[in-house]
């Protein structure tokens, strides 16, 4: 394993790679300010906190990773344990925690356990983000609307018995402040995607409550002595007794960071074509987290809608991630002051439409059209999340799911007959040129998700068609849809026509029930009728040419 930067150096790093990657580091510093901030007050912490997390752990991310274009940093899905570790064993306990998270990734990353992340089903993985997506909105209610409701109970129902309690002291100037910083990040994002909708609506919010003496709380009131700078490092207070403590939190932040970072990975690679390295991502987010305790910072992770943003500026390397971090830096030294006088509602929009963003709502309204079984473990997992404990949720959802598989499987171990090969050999010799037919074999769930999106790789040439025939497929669930759905995605953005058949009547409805997601596959009843199809495009082909 070596990180990817190192292989970058090799093949040759050039100035326009350079440029390249100035522009889009510059560009995700600015979408990355105003959540790192929001991040980390939302966590319980102090927005100093998630800027000095975001920087150091940014840097060492990409500057170690496996991934070409992953940025790393504070993620929401950190949130809630962050603040429940914060609450119960206080922030010395969060850093050896988060210090003990980076131990066990390194430790996971250098015995090859990135994947089996894999095997983490969809509706679990639904289940407890969409939970934290509404812990992270109902955390920011009372800023929203300007509450005086004092020290706020962890807890979901407590939290919303203190919310209704102060309902009396609600600020109005604070409700449309926060309803405008909203409107406008959302028009942003509609005239143009590009614009940093968060920074220009929080910018535009401070600079309306500080000249019209709006009275609205801001982040210099509630964090008066707030630093502007990085921190000296030092080692966090270990004590066996701590350590036993915080040893279930710690699994669960390297559990969290490795799920999220791999899955980031995961969307980069889709969007750039290359391949991640998971055992070497694992290490570095390792090593990330435990320099980011030793500056005091937070958890971090790999997060996805920083590194897509990374992708679309141009990201070409490792670099890009790392200037991010640099830029960050300069703009906590150069102009940290004027954290100060951004109000508390302006952060809690940003973080609204980052709980928005994380829910998953038509994920979540797919899997809820699967199965009953899909549906108990997705209900089951997100209602653990919200009311009881992201670990209880993680760990009951996993679980169960391991539980359903396997039952799963007693069911069908009748049907599955041997072991063969995806590819048919005996269809190979009559194949038109171009046309590539491949046979799928056992049920297709959360585990065979690699192996799906890897076919294409494993062809010497990109095929003009690709046939997968589904008669030996006994079992489908969310999960294998998604897979077949990246699948079909990455075949046509290779320019390669997919065509279903012999599907069973189960897959067939268990896809009919996932429509429109498949409209770039076409669907047909048998290989003979697929090739019939493709001799027909061809002579379509040839007669619009002529």
């Amino acid at each position: 394993m070596q990180p990817k930067l190192l292989t970058i150096f090799k093949e040759g790093y050039t100035s326009a790679l350079l440029r390249a990657d100035l522009v889009a580091g510059l560009t995700v510093a600015v979408v990355a300010l105003p959540l790192a901030m929001a991040l980390g007050i939302a966590s319980g912490a102090s927005p100093d906190k998630g800027l000095v997390t975001a920087i150091v752990a940014g840097f060492l991310i990409s500057a170690l990773g496996g991934s070409r274009v992953q940025v790393g940093g504070p993620t929401g899905a950190f949130v809630v344990v962050i603040a429940g570790v914060i609450a119960s064993h206080g922030y010395a306990g969060l850093l050896l925690a988060t210090a003990m998270a980076g131990i066990i990734l390194i430790v996971a990353g250098y015995a090859g356990l990135g994947k089996l992340m894999r095997f983490v089903p969809m509706p679990v993985v639904t289940g407890f983000t969409a939970g934290i997506a509404v812990i992270i909105a109902s955390g920011q209610i009372g800023d929203f609307l300007g509450l005086q409701a004092g020290k706020v109970p962890a807890e979901f129902i407590g939290k919303w018995q203190a919310y209704l309690g102060a309902l009396g002291t609600m600020s109005w100037t604070a409700v449309a402040l926060g309803s405008a910083t909203l409107g406008a990040i959302l028009l942003l994002k509609r005239i143009n995607p590009r614009l940093p909708g968060y920074l220009i609506a929080i910018v535009g919010a401070s600079v309306v409550a500080a000249l019209l003496h709006l009275p609205v709380e801001t982040v210099g009131q509630r964090f008066p002595a707030m630093p502007t700078g990085l921190p000296a490092p030092h080692i966090p207070a270990v004590s066996l007794a701590m350590l036993r403590d915080i040893m279930p939190s710690a699994f669960t932040i390297a559990f969290l960071a490795g799920i999220e970072a791999l899955l980031s990975a995961v969307v980069a690679d889709g969007m750039t074509g290359f391949k991640h390295r998971p055992g070497q991502e694992l290490v570095a987010q390792g090593v990330a987290n435990i320099a980011s305790a030793l500056f005091g910072g937070l958890p971090a992770t790999g997060a996805i809608a920083r590194t897509a943003t990374n992708v679309r500026a141009g990201a070409r390397t490792p670099v890009a991630g790392m200037m991010h971090a640099v830029f960050l830096l300069a703009i906590l030294l150069i102009a940290g002051k004027l954290v100060a006088f951004v109000p508390m509602a302006a952060l809690a929009a940003i973080l609204l439409i980052v709980a928005w963003g994380m829910s998953e709502a038509e994920r979540f309204r797919t899997l809820m059209r699967m199965e009953a079984g899909e549906r108990a473990l997705l209900l089951l997992t997100f209602a653990l999340t919200v009311l009881v404990d992201l670990t209880v949720a993680i760990g009951v959802g996993v679980t169960l799911a391991s539980l359903l598989f396997m039952a799963r499987m007693s069911e069908a171990t009748g049907v599955l007959g041997d072991d063969e090969s995806v590819e048919d050999p005996d269809q190979r010799a009559a194949l038109p040129a171009g046309v590539e037919v491949f046979r799928i074999a056992g049920p297709m769930f959360f585990g065979v998700a690699s192996d799906m999106l890897e076919a294409l790789g494993r062809i010497g040439r990109t095929p003009k068609v690709v046939v997968l025939r589904l008669d030996r497929v006994p079992y489908i669930d969310s999960s294998g849809i998604h897979v077949l759905e990246s699948f079909v995605t990455q075949a046509r953005a290779w320019g390669t026509r997919v065509i279903l058949c012999d599907m069973p009547r189960s897959v067939w409805e268990a896809l009919a029930r996932s429509t429109p997601r498949f409209a770039g596959a076409e669907r047909v009843a048998s290989l003979d009728a697929a090739l019939a199809r493709i001799e027909r495009g061809k002579v379509a082909s040839i007669l619009s040419s002529a």
